[in-house]
């Protein structure tokens, strides 16, 4: 009980929370906003497509077009706000929800959209928490009106950190604990490994869509694929061990990134939030490197300066 009180009562200082908040806020705005035309698409389907899931389970028939579009156009709004930290305490709690809803809803026919789920679970946290009290426009317009900004680490900044790193972690151990469940034993063989890579590129070559580079290829070389279904299995179930030591989290991270690197060379599917490394932050300081890249580009400018000239 009191190594589990001690794991959740963690402090963090705000500006790593804040941090946090503006990467992948500003991931997923740019998401929403490239699958603008994926998230309305559901406008043009046959209503006999639909197969509701998750929060959409009560639907009957298809929304009608001008509420897909509302949808769409609420999610991306409040995204930009909770971004920008601006009415956090309303466009943070209405960013998650309708984030929730848009990709719920375009899994709701006939394709569940895996790459979606773990974005939108750490925007769900991070509208939970006080993720604006520094660097945002709300901090702004308190400093503005003679208020103090949070300056040293409290634990109320730190518990989202430490639940969005759970999750991250649970979402791979799950998938390792699924591989061991369906296949058991066999997976060692990686043969099921290979069947699936050959299946998914064969049905994208019929159907005409994009091949991976390397997929097709690798099919033909049946040992490598033990090498790999063990590797797959040792980021998956190794995946809590990033919780014990920031070093671990670091080798973790690099890993589990390379392993999505590999599903996109294989198969051609993109996970963009685990791929952008935007999934680990959480795990990590990020305000320090922050602060470091704005020492690394104040040190460099001066010296820019210096070689232009007095004339420049």
């Amino acid at each position: 009980m009191k190594r589990t009180a001690r794991f959740w009562d963690w402090s963090a200082p705000a500006e790593r929370l804040a941090l946090t908040r503006v990467l992948v806020g500003a991931f997923a705005s740019i998401y929403l906003l490239a699958s603008t035309r994926d998230l309305l698409s559901a406008i043009d389907f046959s209503p006999r497509q639909l197969v509701p899931v998750g929060l959409t389970s009560w639907l009957s028939a298809p929304l009608p077009p001008w509420l897909v579009v509302a949808s769409v156009v609420l999610v991306v709004a409040t995204g930009l706000l909770f971004t920008l930290g601006l009415a956090f305490t309303y466009s943070a709690p209405l960013f998650a929800l309708s984030l929730l809803w848009v990709t719920t809803y375009r899994s709701s026919w006939g394709m569940i959209f895996h790459t979606d789920n773990l974005l939108t679970l750490h925007v769900l946290l991070l509208a939970l928490s006080p993720a604006a009290d520094v660097w945002s426009l709300d901090a702004r317009r308190r400093l503005q009106q003679g208020s103090a900004l949070p300056h040293e680490p409290d634990a109320r900044y730190g518990w989202a950190l430490r639940a969005m790193s759970v999750v991250t972690v649970v979402t791979y151990a799950l998938a390792g604990v699924a591989k061991l469940k369906l296949a058991g034993s066999t997976w060692f063989d990686g043969e099921l490994l290979r069947a699936q890579i050959a299946y998914d590129n064969l049905r994208k070559i019929e159907l005409g869509t994009r091949v991976s580079p390397l997929g097709p290829w690798l099919v033909r070389h049946h040992g490598v694929f033990r090498a790999l279904a063990l590797a797959t299995l040792v980021v998956e179930l190794g995946a809590p061990l990033a919780l014990v030591r920031p070093r671990i989290a670091a080798a973790w991270a690099v890993l589990a990134w390379g392993f999505h690197v590999s599903v996109l060379l294989m198969m051609s599917i993109a996970f963009p939030y685990q791929l952008c490394g935007v999934a680990y932050a959480s795990l990590f300081p990020v305000e320090r490197a922050w602060a470091w890249g704005r020492a690394m580009a104040r040190a460099r400018l001066p010296r820019a300066a210096g070689r232009a000239g007095p004339d420049a």
